[in-house]
């Protein structure tokens, strides 16, 4: 069945408030996120072979900010290692519902426990794969340090962390280029002007992104040894960090 288009910021908005992942957002979110991330299904195929190849037996992997489930699914359906459960976390009632939905419809049988929390409130332990798939970036600054070191903490060692996100760059040219690539992105999947610029207004003080140079600054600190960028497109990254072996 094809997704509810979104149309979201099709029309004016007097006042657009700030953009949340509400039950509007989440029935339209397939055909948003397809529309508006480049890359967005390549990250979350190869989220699942990351997976696979760190996923070890009696171990957890943590889909943090899960929304529907991609992640959660990718991983689900590529694990080969035995006796592992998948925490599929978010902080919207209305995303984690949909989710649900979509792990009953999936016929694996790795357990999948889905929690409703802000990621920086969850506790991680005996993970070997942890993912973050475009949500630091909307928790507040001050707290992203705290997030990735828990994650380090909760990881066996030669675990695995999947960080992807909207990146800014330090060269204001190169920054500007690539946000007009993005839009120019959005332009050909469909999108409007009006709509372009309505829901860059909505995520301006909801989404707030960092360099790369920040992000592995932050990832060494927490104790990760390996870290780099496996995957960028314009102005979205993903990158893959690994906890040392003892």
């Amino acid at each position: 069945m094809t997704p509810p288009r979104d149309t979201l910021y099709a029309e004016p908005i007097a006042e657009p408030g700030l953009f949340a992942f509400d039950e509007s957002v989440a029935r339209v979110f397939p055909d948003m996120i397809r529309r508006s991330v480049p890359g967005y299904a390549t990250i979350i195929a190869m989220t699942g072979l990351l997976a696979a190849r760190y996923a070890t037996p009696g171990s957890r992997l943590y889909d943090l900010g899960c929304s529907l489930g991609a992640s959660t699914l990718a991983m689900r359906q590529n694990l080969q290692a035995a006796d592992c459960e998948i925490v599929a976390v978010d902080n919207s009632a209305a995303m984690l519902e949909r989710c649900r939905g979509v792990i009953d419809t999936d016929t694996h049988d790795t357990p999948v426990k889905l929690q409703l929390a802000n990621l920086e409130d969850v506790a991680i332990e005996n993970a070997c794969v942890v993912v973050l798939n475009f949500t630091l970036q909307f928790v507040p600054p001050e707290r992203r340090d705290a997030v990735i070191r828990g994650v380090c903490a909760g990881l066996r060692p030669g675990g695995v962390m999947i960080l992807s996100e909207k990146v800014t760059f330090e060269d204001p040219h190169l920054d500007a280029l690539n946000i007009e690539l993005h839009h120019q992105f959005k332009r050909a999947n469909g999108y409007s002007e009006l709509e372009v610029a309505q829901k860059r207004t909505a995520l301006e003080n909801v989404l707030l992104p960092e360099t790369l140079s920040a992000h592995k600054a932050r990832i060494a600190d927490a104790g990760f040894t390996s870290c780099d960028v496996w995957f960028q497109c314009f102005n979205f990254a993903s990158l893959v960090a690994l906890k040392p072996l003892p």
